[in-house]
């Protein structure tokens, strides 16, 4: 391992855990957002009621995750006060943990076990959906795309753990049961 993987898996071990703040289920593509308070990710698949659960199992964008804290960056640089989540199109918003760490990483919240991958790169509709330079604006801030390792439910809420390497639980990654 290089230094520089050295590094970033020992500021990777120092991430706090966050929270789920939103659940949003996209019902078809293009189609309506509905906001939830709980959803049931199934593995391989995605959330059970966005319509990415019906498209390629196995895909690496079975679930969006984007921050609370890109959110934020994003409308400081749109020069807006707040951005409705919806408008986003993204399924899940986080709090509490740097996003540019979490990169292929995988994440616990409630009892389902997510892998992050690509990141989600906003795509013209953002500027139809916030205006001229939305895209722009969200380049580097869309969040991650991620799919479904462990299945099951997930609660806005709930917290947001790293998963560390060779772990596979929330109370394994916190260390709960080690003497």
């Amino acid at each position: 391992m290089d230094s520089d993987t050295r590094f970033l898996e020992k500021l990777r071990s120092e991430i706090a855990p966050g929270k789920l703040e939103w659940i949003g289920l996209r019902t078809e593509r293009r189609g309506e957002i509905k906001i939830v308070e709980r959803a049931q990710a199934l593995v391989g698949l995605g959330l059970e009621g966005d319509h990415r659960c019906l498209k390629t199992p196995g895909s690496a964008r079975q679930v969006t995750i984007i921050s609370r804290e890109y959110i934020h960056q994003i409308s400081q640089q749109l020069g807006k006060i707040f951005i409705d989540p919806v408008l986003l199109r993204r399924n899940l918003i986080i709090s509490g943990m740097n996003m540019n760490l979490l990169r292929f990483q995988r994440l616990q919240i409630g009892e389902v076990i997510l892998e992050t991958s690509a990141l989600c790169d906003p795509c013209s509709r953002m500027d139809e959906n916030l205006g001229k330079g939305a895209a722009a604006a969200m380049f580097g801030y869309g969040g991650l795309c991620a799919k479904i390792i462990q299945g099951g439910k997930i609660a806005v809420g709930d917290a947001v753990v790293r998963v560390q390497p060779g772990k596979s639980s929330v109370a394994a990654s916190l260390n709960l049961f080690d003497s």
